[in-house]
């Protein structure tokens, strides 16, 4: 953990983790603190880069989203103008929601997130298979979810 962070950064990180949208009020009351000192920390760990954004978690399934894809890719060619053309490729794409450069076997780990398999074909079909660096693929259909989290343990 970073020695800048005190403990009541810790905390107040904390509570915007479990609630982005908790008023200075509520935040200054649970600290035992005045609203302005809690307000001045908020915006120092804002500055600093300990918060990145505010954002509202989604229901996915609500919005028809019901089947995670998580993507095995490798590429043909791994010189950095062709890895940074995935890149940016891969981001055009609403349905992947994660990417990540990895190591081992495959080049890439993506997450996708679609309605439901035929979805996920027709992404295959008329996106994916698209690109022209494009080598090995593995889909990984999740059948279920154990955990999902957002939250960032504090020490």
């Amino acid at each position: 953990m970073n020695a800048q962070l005190d403990a009541i950064d810790r905390q107040i990180l904390e509570l915007l983790q479990e609630d982005s949208r908790i008023t200075i009020k509520s935040m200054s009351e649970i600290l035992k603190l005045s609203a302005t000192p809690v307000f001045e920390r908020i915006k120092k760990l804002e500055k600093n880069g300990y918060i990145k954004k505010y954002v509202a978690l989604l229901n996915e399934r609500k919005l028809g989203l019901k089947q995670v894809i998580f993507i095995n890719l490798t590429l043909k060619e791994h010189t950095r103008s062709y890895l940074e053309k995935f890149v940016k490729e891969v981001k055009e794409f609403p349905e992947v929601i994660e990417c990540y450069r990895i190591t081992g076997n495959f080049d890439f780990l993506i997450k996708v997130l679609v309605e439901d398999i035929e979805s996920y074909e027709t992404f295959i079909l008329t996106k994916l298979s698209l690109l022209s660096n494009l080598g090995n693929v593995q889909s990984h259909i999740a059948l279920s979810e154990s955990k999902n989290s957002t939250k960032i343990k504090l020490k």
